[in-house]
């Protein structure tokens, strides 16, 4: 396997694909040609030139020479996801239809689509469309059954502690992260890192492996091997292959101390706080308080607490207390030990960490 990890090929994308062993990938990450059918060239009010998107690669001869071409890629990529692996494809209008239409009919699972809203997108110059602010994501597991990797509580921590929605707000890529030769774009459709990087911290782990089979100037590979993950792409064109492997090349891996995610609550061992009390760990009676020690409660023999006229459980009774729906009582009651004040959760964390379950 380590014959394919953290290296790029210049090739066919389907001819390099069949060379790969199956169950090889935990990612695959996919930008293919979007099939644009721009035709006349774009002009602006002042009679400039677009720089559109009117590649070689991005043209097909009918929507059928294209679907088969989508097809083939798609089953390959599926062979070489491991059972619980993911796939994310991104497209505009012009695909993310027929995209998706594949995916489902290759049995892969949709598990979300994502709206990537662009922050600064080319504006419409002939004033006849909508200005094209998005782009569309598809994120699928392999397959119904998949225990594919999300990173939930890290994502959330991305976002400021609040649930990661399904539309991003991300710039296109622009700056010095754009790559230019002589002041013209190398690639019309290079992706921002900053995508990436949040695709990769959120379906994958430290030490996984990611492929991108249409890998264009490297920023899956760049991004990958920043995040610790393995990485392999594939790239037709000879000058995005260069600056692809140019730019793998400058880049560096983060601190192995620094690539650590949050653990998901669900994948954390459950311990009910009766359970700390059946064990003599706490003890009923002990009166437990809050940070500012303003609010105090006793602790029942069935693992309940008792506040004034309030009992019930510890996340009950501090939620009362809150005037919330539900509230943390891991975090919220202390107690006293050794003369030291301790959140109670170091007691449940102490627990686990013994290894008594």
């Amino acid at each position: 396997m380590s014959k394919i990890f953290n290296k790029v090929v210049n090739g066919d994308c389907l001819e390099e694909l069949r060379k790969i062993p199956s169950k090889s990938f935990d990612l695959v990450f996919a930008d293919p040609p979007y099939n644009m059918q721009i035709g006349d060239s774009l002009t602006r009010p002042d009679a400039s030139k677009v720089n559109g998107v009117n590649d070689k690669w991005d043209q097909f001869n009918s929507f059928k020479h294209y679907d088969d071409f989508c097809k083939i890629w798609l089953a390959e990529c599926k062979r070489i996801l491991k059972d619980n692996g993911s796939i994310w494809v991104i497209g505009s209008y012009h695909n993310i239809f027929r995209l998706g239409f594949h995916l489902q009919n290759l049995d892969y699972w949709l598990l979300n689509d994502v709206i990537w809203r662009k922050n600064n997108p080319m504006p419409n110059f002939r004033g006849t469309r909508f200005t094209n602010a998005h782009e569309t994501l598809i994120w699928a597991s392999k397959n119904k059954k998949s225990k594919y990797t999300f990173n939930y509580q890290s994502i959330k921590c991305l976002n400021d502690d609040l649930q990661m929605r399904s539309d991003w707000i991300l710039p296109i890529c622009n700056g010095k992260e754009r790559l230019k030769k002589k002041g013209k774009k190398i690639h019309s459709t290079q992706k921002p890192e900053s995508l990436l990087h949040r695709i990769i911290l959120a379906t994958t782990n430290k030490g996984d492996s990611v492929f991108d089979p249409f890998l264009g100037t490297g920023t899956t590979a760049v991004v990958a091997k920043k995040l610790g993950r393995n990485y392999y792409g594939i790239e037709k064109d000879k000058k995005y292959y260069n600056a692809a492997v140019y730019r793998i090349n400058k880049t560096e891996i983060i601190k192995d101390d620094y690539l650590d995610t949050i653990e998901n609550n669900k994948s954390k061992p459950r311990v009910p706080f009766g359970s700390l009390v059946e064990l003599g760990i706490i003890k009923p009676g002990t009166t437990l308080f809050d940070l500012k020690k303003k609010i105090s409660a006793k602790i029942m023999a069935d693992g309940s607490i008792k506040h004034k006229e309030s009992e019930g459980s510890i996340h009950k009774v501090a939620a009362k207390i809150m005037g919330t729906e539900s509230y943390n009582g891991w975090t919220f009651w202390h107690c006293n030990i050794n003369g030291a004040s301790v959140v109670i959760d170091t007691l449940r964390q102490k627990f686990i960490s013994d290894k008594q379950i």
